[in-house]
């Protein structure tokens, strides 16, 4: 019965956010009422009050005595949850939004990175490796390059041995996953940036700060225009709602999937 009742939970939690990200209810404005949206949404006041708490929780909803609940701006909404990253995509991405998640990587990785050839362990750098190695086999022999991908550099933000970024590398990875289903749907994409990712962790393992950030930078800054390249292109964009696509023909491409910008 429990997972009857969390899959109702979470299917009623997914609609709810599909709908306020999709504007659905403009900032400011008050969501119907309970029994009004349990009707319309077919499952119960409980279950409603549930889906609501948890979208308070990731700051699309608020709140009080007297004001009812209130849908927020989209700069208040908690850009480093998983879910409403999901229900983003899932509406379709935005030039913003992606302008906004290449600026926090250039915020985030090239100094993490620098931490990183100061402070990694040489299990930190084992786990790397490890990484860079399923993103090769992936290229070479297909499979799913982009967990690999993601593994790479959540090992780095790791690496660097701060606590604070630690906890940001778990807050960021549908971010970090969005950026990489993109630039991985470019042709050749995977192939051409390995080299980029063996440069950063070489760096790394040679303790060379100055190396491993300017290495970073022009990693990220190559990921930038693969992703300009595939709005450009005005392809179908990959959706981070499912499972990651593997990669076949020795990494010239992925199978098409849904999501459109």
């Amino acid at each position: 019965m429990r997972p009857k009742i969390k899959n109702v939970l979470g299917t009623t939690l997914d609609r709810l956010g599909e709908a306020l990200v999709a504007g659905r209810w403009a900032p400011g404005a008050s969501l119907p009422p309970e029994p009004a949206l349990g009707a319309d949404l077919g499952v119960s006041r409980t279950v409603v009050r549930e889906a609501v708490k948890s979208l308070v929780a990731k700051g699309l909803l608020v709140t009080g005595p007297k004001v009812g609940t209130r849908v927020l701006a989209a700069d208040q909404w908690n850009w480093f949850d998983p879910d409403v990253i999901a229900w983003q995509t899932k509406i379709g991405l935005t030039r913003d939004f992606l302008r906004d998640l290449q600026e926090v990587r250039r915020v985030i990785e090239p100094a993490a990175v620098r931490l990183a050839a100061e402070r990694a362990s040489a299990h930190d750098i084992a786990a790397i490796e490890a990484a860079y190695a399923g993103m090769r086999d992936a290229i070479e022999h297909g499979g799913d390059y982009v967990r690999h991908d993601l593994a790479f550099h959540q090992g780095l933000l790791r690496a660097c041995h701060n606590r604070m970024v630690v906890q940001m590398s778990k807050a960021i990875g549908a971010l970090l996953r969005t950026s990489f289903e993109i630039s991985t749907d470019k042709p050749h994409g995977p192939a051409q940036s390995l080299p980029l990712h063996r440069a950063v962790l070489d760096a790394v393992i040679a303790r060379d700060p100055d190396q491993a950030e300017r290495a970073c930078l022009l990693l990220i800054d190559s990921a930038a225009e693969d992703i300009a390249q595939v709005l450009a292109s005005r392809r179908r964009l990959p959706s981070v709602t499912a499972p990651a696509q593997p990669l076949t023909n020795q990494g010239r491409g992925r199978r098409r999937v849904a999501s459109t910008i």
